[in-house]
């Protein structure tokens, strides 16, 4: 496998992981009470760093060669 193709597969788990973040945000604040949510928002928190992460590090690191 190519490295841009890598890059372009690594991406993709990091917007995954934003937006997993994001229903699970929206389901602890809406649905869930109590411990439950707290422990809900607390993946959710770290799901958004990790994405972000990954995609700062994908934004950053510059172009691939072709």
């Amino acid at each position: 496998m190519s490295e841009p193709m890598l890059r372009m597969y690594i991406s993709f788990v990091g917007m995954i992981l934003l937006f997993v973040a994001t229903g699970l945000i929206l389901l602890a604040r809406h649905k869930l009470t109590g411990i439950i949510s707290g422990v809900v928002a607390a993946i959710a928190y770290i799901c958004m760093l990790v994405g972000g992460f990954i995609i700062l590090y994908i934004v950053f690191s510059g172009p691939t060669p072709p």
